[in-house]
């Protein structure tokens, strides 16, 4: 049953003030982490202001996030405000968000989580994770470690090699990560890894899926924006009713993907028992819109769409690595499935 308020679905007056500084800003191609961070305050948008945040919530970093997607940020959004800051309050580990979450709300520190395991042994991590998002550049790397008493989630700030991947999407970097006899400190309980790493990961589909969203609003406006201008025989090929048909699919896709993502979002802080499910939606909605809408940015965009000057190709990247990112679709299918009773089969990413 939906517990959701409609009233949460709605954007507010301050959304919407944050949604037009951040379009703005993330217009700039020198929009740094520094500003974004000191003068706009987005690292802290979710962070209670017990730990120095600015004590909103989800749906307020959802925001930005989806303004982030819009223009292919680089920055470390997702990884830092997203996941590795949910993975810390979902510890109930006051200690440890005193310790770390004032820093990463201010942005003068960044972190990120890997779903990977290493051994644990007497505070010390030994192991490798692969494809860690913005493992290269994290000040603070939170991972989980094998120990006597079950998966326990670390973290470490020193003590290992960082070995930055080849990827599809530049404006996504992702890190091989080294453990050699690496100090950590335990975040929350002892044997409790599995259930931050799957809040932690449900609240990083729901930031994943505004992403999502903000790349597909991109791609439909820039579409729309060059079937108008672009004449062939005479008219704008806008005219044309196989193009107008096939941008009217895509906008009642992306319809669907904002509804998806935006429930998630809400969820994320309102009603966190049907976040699993929201999540894992919104991630098999979102993964088919965005991968649509970035081939329809290069096919309606004729010749021009599939050369390296024109910014297409970016979306493509940028749609496909989204679609793998924390579990396949069809993971996700199996998962909702599982998770409503109706399949008693499992999903690797539960």
């Amino acid at each position: 049953m939906l517990t959701i308020d409609p009233a949460l679905l709605a954007e507010t007056d301050e959304q919407a003030q944050l949604r037009s500084v951040l379009r703005e800003f993330f217009a700039d191609p020198g929009a740094d982490w520094h500003t974004l961070a000191g003068q706009i305050g987005v690292p802290g948008l979710a962070v209670p202001e017990r730990y120095g945040g600015a004590g909103y919530g989800f749906r307020e970093l959802a925001v930005a996030l989806g303004e982030a997607g819009r223009a292919l940020s680089p920055l470390p959004l997702l990884s830092s405000a997203v996941l590795a800051t949910s993975a810390l309050l979902a510890s109930n580990d006051d200690e440890a968000c005193a310790r770390h979450l004032p820093a990463l709300a201010a942005g003068t520190s960044t972190a990120t989580l890997g779903f990977g395991t290493v051994d644990a042994e007497a505070g010390r991590l030994r192991g490798a994770v692969d494809m860690v998002l913005d493992g290269a550049d994290a000040s603070l790397v939170l991972i989980p470690g094998r120990t006597p008493a079950g998966l326990t989630l670390f973290a470490c700030a020193d003590g290992f090699t960082r070995r930055p991947r080849r990827v599809l999407d530049p404006s996504r970097p992702q890190a091989l990560l080294e453990f050699h006899d690496a100090p950590a400190t335990p975040v929350g309980p002892p044997g409790g890894a599995e259930a931050i790493l799957a809040a932690a990961r449900d609240a990083g589909l729901a930031g994943l899926a505004a992403e999502q969203v903000g790349g597909c609003e991109h791609a439909l406006e820039a579409t729309v924006a060059h079937v108008r201008q672009r004449n062939q025989f005479g008219r704008p090929i806008g005219s044309f009713q196989a193009v107008k048909h096939r941008l009217a699919d895509l906008l009642v896709e992306i319809e669907a993907a904002k509804s998806a993502a935006g429930y998630a979002a809400a969820c994320v802080d309102a009603a966190p028992d049907e976040l699993p499910v929201a999540a894992s939606a919104a991630k098999v909605v979102c993964s088919a819109a965005s991968v649509r809408a970035a081939a329809e940015y290069v096919q309606l965009h004729g010749g021009i769409g599939f050369t390296w000057e024109h910014p297409a190709h970016r979306y493509v990247r940028r749609a496909r690595t989204s679609e793998v990112f924390l579990g396949l679709p069809h993971e996700h299918r199996a998962r909702i499935a599982a998770l409503l009773g109706l399949d008693d089969g499992g999903a690797n990413v539960a």
